[in-house]
């Protein structure tokens, strides 16, 4: 397996890996290939794809504010998982972003998605029960969930 940074040549296959991902939650706007193109341009360092034999069965797709990192839509094929590809993935990205002076890192999972939960709380990222979670779309916005 090989990690290198996300390109927006990646988007056809890195969009066809989170469709395959059961509890992904995915929009036409922000994870459109233009959404994710502006993302790349503005985070060129720190989103990530794993490959095997020329094939993406990794992605992580992180970014900061200057303030705080986010991670955004990290999946690992279905058929690839249990071997170490998503943590290789989430600290490739906290390192990246450490690179970029960043200390905190937030990322948001849906309460039905067990297996993302799981993930993330056995790699060490806890969940916050004194937050309340809010947001507004300013554009239309279609979900996708799979």
């Amino acid at each position: 397996m090989t990690i290198r940074s996300m390109t927006i040549n990646d988007y056809k296959s890195v969009y066809a890996l989170w469709l395959s991902c059961k509890g992904m939650g995915l929009n036409n706007l922000d994870d459109s290939e233009d959404g994710i193109e502006r993302f790349l341009k503005r985070n060129p360092d720190t989103c990530f794809v794993a490959q095997v034999d020329d094939k993406i069965v990794g992605v992580i797709i992180a970014g900061n504010d200057g303030r705080r990192g986010y991670i955004y839509h990290t999946a690992v094929n279905p058929e690839f998982r249990k071997r170490g590809i998503g943590k290789a993935l989430v600290d490739k990205a906290l390192s990246a972003l450490k690179d970029c002076g960043i200390n905190k890192v937030a990322l948001v999972v849906f309460e039905r998605n067990e297996n993302g939960n799981e993930f993330w709380e056995n790699i060490g990222f806890s969940k916050r029960d004194d937050l309340v979670y809010r947001n507004k779309a300013i554009s239309e916005i279609i979900r996708i969930d799979t």
